[in-house]
């Protein structure tokens, strides 16, 4: 599955209630940083470019590539001179709308895929990891979904997914100037923040009442892009009943497990068929689709990816790229790998009762989220990458000082950078210890999750928050789903644990929490005693009110609650200084190369550009397709191991069945985190591929985009899809609309109009 998931894999890392956040949760989202400059500063030197990269002493064979920044275009600024040059392909506008129109981006509890129309009739396809949370919530008494797949043979069969619903952009405004006018005279970095906060909230909540007059179905949403350098309000119409079609297995859709994950050439049935319904219940009349390719794509071939890869850091600086591996990439590995080792062993004990919480689909998003970090961790340690993008910053630096209004404006702030870093590595413990703390319900124990919302809806209450932030703050706060005692005592061991070993076993705060007890011990206790391990006590304590109920809970939060919050205090002010010197250094960047260069990933709307091809590995080459021959080499290969093996119906396949067809394909179009379900489309807007993962390679792409490195896109062959739905699961009425666009009711009405072509 797609990598650097965040948004996928963390999931409520974003989707939960930040508790340091007093505004609502449903404000202008904020996904990189706040401006500096007004637009007409900002493009004083339009039309500048940067001199020729620098090599550096020791590796004056390395130099930045044209495209480190990466190729994920926005709609509003598609690079057409660009493409017409390197492809001799310049579509116009109505190619592009319907490009953009036929794409979705699918938000869902625990965060967000990409997904896009495939027929006129509100057939939807994405990733077959895109859909796990959601059939845990489906699954009927005796049924395992996830296991076993899912096929409606009618459209009455097809099953609501509760909480998913898809967006389409339909417009993009520019709305810089009404952010950032006036900001940058204001010198208080948190002040500054405050301030266009309030703007943002401001702007979005006008838009949105206006948008809404038009459609209710609409939403709007603020996005900063070039780190502030550009505000741009993005209006969405949202669909809320979307219902499931067809899901392969488990083991065909994630075949290799863990072992095959990130890697190429692969072998994955990696995709699921959804369906976006009316408000008259009826499946949508859509227009804007991508029609199913039959005959696929060839080895060179121009493709676009049109999804919404999540954020990119591929615009930090050197300084800020060592800061990431040495602090934040290991700290985070060591949470992650124990948080999943306390998963495991769980799901190897009691299964059934793991497939009833739903952790199974949990320990995927957390070991998804562990490779994909070792793989960024990997990059990072790697001279060449960090070389690249210092030969990068040298050209920026270079293009500067070479302007004396730019060198002037802007001199120092990689200096600032540089010892933002060095104060950010004297808190490091700190963050360390209450990493995801409070904001992610996949990596913090529910049970001090809960204990934070209750005492922090306690104090709101006795300082006089309004009644409306209170209950959207419980509200909040019922959505955390109990867990098994087993899963609590590992994870509050482990946050315990975290907490003795970053602050050290004589802080104050340690002392009073573990005395001459151990982690686990507390642990035990706690979980043992505490009320809030069950959702209707929990909702009871909070109503009665939770800090003076006596619970066991209660005077662990209350040394842990005042850190917590002491430190996002501190946390605030690193990360409103970094938002501005970033904003700072993306002006710079905006000043000198323009649209050029495209923004970092943002959750928006992008299409990127590639050709079908592989690259060199492991002493050989991977090729641009796989086959289902390699599936079964794999299953043959590894039998009996987890992981490769395959569904009953797959090893009797039937005599048509044809085992040549292309499964899965590698391309070098940008993707991100995000990305996961986005549409592989050629110059005909005809749907290719399914995008479903990066190969090993591209992990570092977090930070640099280097398809001369073999970084590639994995996709799902349209042409091995088909053959699948044929001959493997008989789902006729889902094959005819896929390649005639009609509609069928059921099976029977397919059948019969499979009979009457052949006759």
């Amino acid at each position: 599955m797609n990598q650097r998931a965040w948004i996928v894999a963390l999931s409520l890392t974003l989707a939960a209630l930040s508790l340091r956040c007093a505004g609502p949760r449903e404000t202008a989202r904020i996904v990189e940083a706040p401006p500096l400059v007004t637009e007409a500063e900002t493009t004083a030197t339009t039309g500048m470019r940067a001199a020729a990269p620098t090599a550096l002493p020791g590796l004056d064979t390395v130099r930045a590539g044209r495209f480190d920044t990466g190729r994920l275009w926005t709609f509003e600024e598609p690079p057409l001179d660009y493409w017409e040059a390197t492809y001799g392909f310049r579509p116009d506008s109505a190619w592009l709308a319907r490009a953009r129109l036929g794409a979705l981006r699918l938000v869902f509890e625990s965060g967000r895929c990409s997904g896009a129309f495939v027929s006129p009739n509100g057939l939807v396809v994405t990733n077959h990891h895109c859909t796990w949370e959601s059939l845990d919530l489906i699954d009927r008494p005796g049924e395992a979904l996830l296991e076993e797949g899912f096929y409606a043979d009618s459209l009455q069969g097809e099953r609501r997914l509760p909480g998913l619903y898809a967006e389409q952009l339909l417009e993009a405004r520019d709305v810089t100037e009404l952010i950032v006018r006036g900001l940058e005279e204001i010198r208080d970095d948190v002040e500054r923040e405050r301030l266009r906060n309030r703007r943002l909230e401001r702007l979005k909540q006008q838009l949105e009442a206006e948008a809404r007059d038009r459609d209710t179905t609409l939403h709007v949403e603020i996005v900063p892009l070039y780190y502030g350098a550009r505000y741009t309000a993005y209006t969405w119409r949202r669909y809320h009943d979307v219902r499931l079609v067809m899901t392969p297995e488990l083991r065909v859709g994630y075949f290799g497990g863990d072992f095959d994950n990130f890697t190429y050439p692969r072998y994955a049935l990696d995709v699921s068929f959804l369906r976006v319904y009316g408000p008259d219940g009826r499946p949508l009349e859509s227009p804007w689709y991508f029609p199913w390719s039959t005959e696929g794509v060839r080895r060179g071939q121009l493709v676009f990816a049109v999804g919404n890869p999540g954020a990119t850091q591929r615009h930090l600086t050197v300084s800020q790229l060592e800061f990431e591996r040495d602090y934040t990439l290991p700290q985070r590995l060591r949470l992650l790998r124990r948080r999943a080792e306390v998963l495991e062993r769980y799901i190897r004990q009691q299964p059934d009762s793991a497939d009833i919480y739903g952790l199974r689909s949990v320990y995927f998003a957390l070991k998804n989220t562990i490779k994909a970090t070792e793989g960024q961790l990997r990059g990072l340690r790697d001279p060449y990458l960090l070389a690249r993008k210092q030969a990068a910053e040298r050209a920026l630096r270079d293009s500067m000082m070479a302007s004396d209004s730019l060198r002037n404006y802007f001199g120092n702030v990689f200096m600032q950078l540089e010892a933002l870093q060095r104060s950010k590595a004297a808190a490091a413990p700190q963050t360390a210890a209450f990493q995801f703390f409070g904001t992610s319900t996949l990596l913090s124990s529910h049970i001090l999750l809960r204990a934070l919302f209750g005492y922090a809806h306690d104090l709101m209450r006795q300082r006089g928050a309004f009644p409306s932030r209170l209950e959207e703050l419980r509200q909040e706060a019922l959505r955390i789903r109990d867990w098994p005692d087993s899963v609590e005592v590992g994870y509050i061991t482990a946050r315990l644990e975290e907490l003795r070993d970053y602050l050290g076993p004589q802080h104050p705060s340690v002392q009073r929490l573990l005395g001459d007890r151990s982690p686990a011990e507390v642990a035990r206790d706690l979980v043992a005693r505490t009320a809030l391990k069950d959702s209707v006590a929990f909702a009871r304590l909070l109503r009665e009110g939770y800090l003076n109920s006596g619970d066991a809970s209660v005077p662990v939060i209350e040394v842990l609650g005042p850190l917590y919050f002491t430190l996002g205090q501190q946390l605030d002010q690193f990360e409103a200084r970094e938002r501005f010197l970033n904003a700072r250094l993306a002006a710079l960047r905006f000043a000198v190369y323009g649209h050029s260069v495209p923004p970092d990933g943002t959750g928006t709307l992008r299409i990127a550009d590639g050709r079908i091809e592989g690259y060199p590995y492991n002493g050989t080459q991977a090729p641009p397709f796989t086959t289902f021959f390699g599936m079964y080499d794999r299953f043959y290969s590894f039998r009996g191991r987890s992981g490769w093996n395959l569904p009953a119906r797959w090893l009797t396949p039937p005599e048509a069945f044809e085992r040549a067809t292309p499964l899965n394909l590698a391309a070098s179009t940008d993707i991100s985190g995000g990305s996961s379900g986005s549409a592989l489309i050629d110059q005909d807007l005809h749907l290719v591929g399914v995008v479903f993962d990066s190969n090993i390679e591209g992990l570092a792409g977090e930070y640099v985009y280097m398809p001369d490195r073999g970084m590639r896109a994995v996709a799902v062959d349209s042409r091995g899809v088909l053959e699948a739905l044929r001959d493997l699961y008989g789902a006729d009425r889902l094959v005819l609309e896929l390649t005639t666009g009609k509609l069928i009711p059921d099976e029977a009405t397919a059948e019969a109009a499979l009979v009457g072509e052949v006759e």
